[in-house]
């Protein structure tokens, strides 16, 4: 029989709020790219810069427009450039965290028809900003509590 250690693991002597952090930054990279596909993103044509104008949504469901894509992918590079360390990792996922929450309200506050709404979002977007607040501000409570140096 095999001993479950036979095969290395890849992320072994990686903390985990660093695979955590780069995880996330990962799925923001790809949230951020897809919102420029046609076909992954429908109504494609309708996208615009920044505003409740842009029709363009993101698997038919999210709003986007070039600046939340945008936002997403500065937050996906940072996120890989910070999870390269221990406490640059558990920095992007408590910051990231709250940055997330701060937009959930945003969409919970804002008219959503008018200007104010730069970011174009709507009620799955708020509520998908809530998600992923809350997940990274998780992922960086649990994953520190195992606390590796490298």
């Amino acid at each position: 029989m095999a001993h479950s250690r036979a095969r290395r693991n890849p992320a072994d002597g990686r903390a985990p709020v660093r695979r955590a952090a780069s995880g996330v930054a990962v799925l923001l990279l790809l949230l951020g790219v897809l919102g420029f596909v046609p076909g992954v993103t429908s109504s494609f044509a309708d996208l615009r810069f920044a505003g409740p104008a842009s029709g363009a949504r993101l698997l038919g469901l999210f709003q986007v427009s070039v600046v939340q894509n945008v936002v997403h992918l500065a937050f996906g590079v940072a996120g890989l450039l910070l999870s390269r360390t221990v406490p640059g990792a558990r920095a992007f996922l408590l910051g990231g965290g709250a940055v997330y929450l701060v937009l959930w309200l945003f969409g919970l506050a804002v008219d959503r028809r008018t200007e104010a709404n730069v970011l174009a979002v709507n009620g799955a977007d708020t509520w998908l900003h809530l998600l992923l607040g809350a997940a990274m501000l998780t992922l960086a409570l649990l994953a520190s509590r195992r606390n590796h140096h490298r």
